[in-house]
């Protein structure tokens, strides 16, 4: 059975799978990244789990893996299939794709950001299906985005294309790592609100899925904060939709967990703020923490398909 490999790493585990040519998973696996033992075993634990997989379809689909894809964070120069920088994993100009490539066999590798990756998985069979342009955003730890375009996600000229968490939202307020002041994922990614929270409680444990808890049982302080990450997410989202005229915003990541005690709100503070724009429809994500995983495989689709056409033609 033809199929190809997806691989998405995170900081603190990957997610792989083997898929079929209709989307279908025909095997899953997860291993630790193992980031505390270096950059450079972690390549070659991504390398090692590929092979792995490789001969998993050998075995059990009667033939190895025609393709892989790959998502990671960080950097990623995707066109010349370098991992280019990650502070979580520490590695710098890594040329994954070949890397990759030689480790097993020769077959077509292609590498993508993990953001733009799980934004291609969200707008092609998740909650962006149908939708011509779509903008991703992730809330988690920090704010990123993917910018979908007739089925394809955007990564700009230099790769930093959808990086709607460094929208300066707050001129002169909270210093970002970024170098700039006020940035979006400092007030509205699921991290800032847990720190918001655990500031105002005094418990060091409490988290953004405490604060949502609390505001749906009417607690004032929490509502507060839970209110400010709103207003800021929305204005950052606004900016966005003014630039790139979405006709849906996916939102995903931990924060998205919160459901309509998210959605509700956000809803309504982004209408208020638009004038001219569109409002586009603002929907969950769909896919949740597979949505890089099932990206990285239609990578490997589309790669292949690439190859099969140069292939035929005269």
């Amino acid at each position: 059975m033809r199929h190809v490999i997806a691989l998405d790493v995170g900081g603190t585990g990957m997610k792989a799978a083997l898929v079929g040519a209709d989307g279908a998973l025909l095997h899953q696996a997860r291993r630790a990244t193992g980031r505390e033992r270096g950059p450079d075993a972690v390549v070659e634990g991504i390398l090692d789990f590929a092979a792995d997989l490789r001969a998993y379809g050998a075995e059990h689909l009667g033939e190895p893996a025609a393709a892989a894809g790959l998502a990671v964070p960080g950097i990623v120069d995707e066109p010349a299939g370098i991992a280019a920088y990650s502070a979580n994993l520490g590695w710098r100009d890594v040329p994954l794709r070949d890397l990759l490539a030689a480790r097993l066999g020769g077959v077509p590798v292609a590498l993508g950001h993990d953001v733009r990756t799980g934004g291609l998985a969200e707008g092609r069979i998740g909650a962006g299906q149908g939708a011509d342009r779509f903008l991703f955003v992730p809330l988690g730890t920090g704010i990123a985005g993917a910018i979908g375009i007739a089925g394809r996600v955007e990564a700009g000229a230099h790769g930093f294309a959808g990086e709607i968490g460094h929208i300066v939202v707050r001129p002169g307020g909270t210093p970002c790592p970024c170098g700039q002041i006020g940035c979006l994922e400092r007030y509205a990614s699921a991290a800032a609100v847990s720190e918001a929270w655990a500031a105002v409680t005094g418990d060091g444990e409490a988290d953004a899925a405490d604060c949502a808890k609390a505001v749906e049982s009417g607690d004032p302080n929490a509502v507060r904060v839970w209110q400010n990450a709103i207003d800021a997410l929305a204005d950052g989202l606004v900016t966005a939709l003014t630039l790139l005229d979405p006709r849906t915003l996916i939102i995903g990541g931990g924060l998205a967990e919160a459901g309509e005690t998210l959605f509700t709100p956000l809803r309504d503070a982004v209408r208020r703020r638009v004038t001219f724009q569109k409002t586009p429809a603002i929907v969950p994500a769909a896919l949740g923490d597979t949505a890089g995983c099932l990206g990285a495989g239609l990578l490997a689709w589309d790669l292949l398909h690439t190859t099969d056409r140069t292939e035929v033609t005269p």
